[in-house]
C-alpha cells in the first residue's frame, strides 16, 4: 500500500470539502480547511519527499467564474513537480494533451467517459487515443444507492448506471494504467473506511488502484490494508496535518 498524496483546488484555493456538498451553482462546498499555501507549495513537499503519482483535482466546472483561477494553480502543481502528479477535473481529447506537457504524468477522466448515465466506449477510445493508456487513469468514484455502488460524475453530483463491480473494472482495465475510486459518501468526513467498497476493490488483481474516502487516523490505515488485502494504495486529505487534520505527515509517509 502506498500513499498518494493530493491537491484538491477549488474557487482557485487549495482546499480539502466534504465531497458530497460540492455543488455547480454557486461554487459552493462545506469546507473542512482552506489553505493559506498555493498548489506550488504543496508540489514541492511532495517533490521534496519522493512522493509520486499523487493527485490534482479542479474541483470547479469549465462554466464556473473561478475555472481559470482553479486551472492556473493545478498548472503551478504540475510545473513545479513534473512527472510526479496526475491530474483529474473537466479533461478530454481536446485538453489532455495540454496537461501531460505541461508536467503531468497522467490524467484522470470520469465524466466524459461516462455520458447519459452509461459507458461511452466511443468517448473511452478517443480518450485513450488521445491521451495513450499508459498515460490514462479512470475515476470510478461512486456512492451508495438500493445496496450497491454506483459511479458518479460532474463533481461526483450524478448517478450512473453503472454499478461498480469486478467485471466493470477488469472490462475498464484493459484501457487504463490506473484507476482512482473515491467513497464519495465518506470523503472529507475522516468517519472510517467504506470496508465493503474496499472488499470488492481487493478482488481486482489488474492495474493499481488507489482509494481514497473517510481515513481519519492511522488505525484506519490498518482496517484499509486488511480489508484492501494490501493491493490497494490511498489518498488522505482532511485527516492530514498538512490540511488541519490528525494525522502527521510524516509519520504517514514512513508507514504508508
Amino acid at each position: 500500500m502506498k500513499f498518494r498524496p493530493c491537491i484538491d483546488i477549488h474557487n482557485g484555493k487549495v482546499k480539502q470539502i466534504v465531497g458530497g456538498s460540492l455543488k455547480d451553482e454557486g461554487d459552493t462546498a462545506r469546507e473542512n480547511f482552506v489553505s493559506a499555501q498555493d498548489a506550488s507549495f504543496y508540489a514541492s513537499l511532495y517533490r521534496e519527499k519522493g512522493l509520486k503519482g499523487g493527485h490534482v483535482i479542479l474541483l470547479n466546472s469549465s462554466s464556473s467564474p473561478y475555472y481559470e483561477a482553479t486551472r492556473e494553480q493545478a498548472f503551478l502543481a504540475l510545473r513545479t513537480y513534473p512527472k510526479g502528479l496526475q491530474l483529474g477535473g473537466g479533461v478530454r481529447p481536446e485538453n489532455a494533451w495540454e496537461y501531460l506537457d505541461a508536467g503531468a504524468s497522467h490524467v484522470i477522466v470520469t465524466s466524459y467517459v461516462f455520458q447519459k448515465g452509461k459507458i461511452s466506449w466511443e468517448n473511452l477510445e478517443k480518450m485513450e487515443r488521445s491521451a495513450g493508456r499508459e498515460h490514462l487513469v479512470l475515476d470510478l468514484s461512486c456512492r451508495k444507492r438500493d445496496d450497491q455502488y454506483y459511479v458518479v460524475t460532474d463533481r461526483w453530483q450524478h448517478f450512473t448506471e453503472v454499478p461498480v463491480s469486478l467485471s466493470l473494472l477488469e472490462e475498464l482495465g484493459a484501457h487504463c494504467d490506473e484507476f482512482l475510486i473515491h467513497a464519495v459518501d465518506a470523503e472529507g468526513k475522516a468517519q472510517g473506511v467504506e470496508t465493503e467498497l474496499v472488499s470488492l476493490l481487493a478482488r481486482y488483481t489488474g492495474c493499481p488502484v488507489t482509494y481514497a474516502g473517510g481515513v481519519g487516523n492511522i488505525e484506519d490505515l490498518t482496517i484499509l490494508r486488511k480489508y484492501g488485502e494490501n493491493r490497494l494504495d490511498v489518498t488522505i486529505g482532511s485527516a492530514l496535518d498538512l490540511f488541519g487534520g490528525p494525522i502527521p505527515f510524516e509519520e504517514l509517509i514512513n508507514l504508508a
